[in-house]
């Protein structure tokens, strides 16, 4: 069975669909909360069409039969409702707002992690875990993914520094050498710049692990894709799911590359943590 949520796609591909299907996909967007205990009958009655014509809008969208859709249906209930579904509206307080996006962000991260290639994920970290030290590069949001890769330097084990400015990155990844490592991030994957960085990282031998939302053109310059995807959604008030996900990405690189380490390195992490807990008084200094 397909893993991905069967609301998402009718949602996607409802512009397209023929007027019939489309009612009928109208129709379970509009009632998610009852879609479970609907029949073939009755879903043909209230979308205003035949039998036949929902047995071909289930065909059309990928599922067996309308059982199957059925199935496939409670299960993308279960991850929330689709994210044009959670667009915010004017008029909403703030306890729809914050429904809203936990749902939002819930149904994009799970999607993520469904569509996610573990096998890319474990070369990645092959790479990381060798490497004598580590660049992180990115723009935005993506930049800001960087930085807390930075921060994770003692789980990487190796120095770390993360890049924001197009003519550091440059200069950075044009003095990389074989045995260092590049973490190029961008959801888009298309930002010039950066594949440039990447590309001269390349050809001065470093390794290059990109995480990105698809399979973008930075992914031409790289030893390794990790591909994010999310329901990123571009409304002005929509959170910014593809940060959320790359941020993730590095807790599970960094969380890895410590595990590989070996249990001294695991002890001084504990140690490093637990000096940090001891700065933290709760008396009056």
């Amino acid at each position: 069975m397909p893993d991905y949520n069967i609301l998402e796609l009718i949602d996607r591909a409802r512009p397209n669909l023929r007027r019939g299907s489309r009612q009928v996909a109208e129709y379970i967007l509009a009632n998610l909360d009852s879609i479970a205990d609907t029949s073939l009958a009755e879903l043909a009655r209230l979308a205003q069409v035949s039998e036949p014509t929902v047995l071909r809008f289930c065909a059309t969208i990928g599922c067996s039969g309308f059982r199957d859709f059925k199935v496939r249906a409670v299960q993308s209930l279960a991850l929330g409702a689709p994210a044009t579904h959670s667009v915010l509206g004017r008029d909403d307080d703030p306890e729809k707002v914050a429904t809203k996006i936990f749902d939002y962000t819930i149904t994009s991260l799970d999607w993520a992690r469904k569509k996610l290639d573990f096998a890319a994920v474990g070369r990645a970290v092959d790479l990381l875990a060798k490497a004598r030290r580590i660049e992180f590069f990115g723009f935005g949001a993506s930049g800001i993914v960087a930085q807390d890769a930075q921060q994770k330097f003692p789980l990487f084990g190796v120095p770390c520094i993360a890049h924001q400015d197009s003519h550091q990155q440059y200069i950075a990844a044009s003095m990389l050498k074989p045995g260092d490592a590049v973490v190029a991030i961008s959801n888009t994957g298309s930002t010039r710049s950066l594949i440039e960085v990447a590309r001269t990282a390349k050809e001065r031998g470093a390794s290059v692990v990109v995480i990105t939302g698809s399979n973008s053109p930075l992914t031409r310059f790289c030893d390794v894709a990790v591909i994010a995807e999310t329901l990123e959604n571009t409304d002005v008030y929509t959170p910014t799911t593809s940060r959320l996900a790359a941020l993730v990405i590095v807790d599970i690189l960094s969380t890895s590359v410590a595990l590989r380490k070996g249990e001294q390195h695991s002890l001084d992490v504990l140690d490093m943590k637990k000096r940090l807990t001891d700065m933290r008084t709760s008396g009056v200094i």
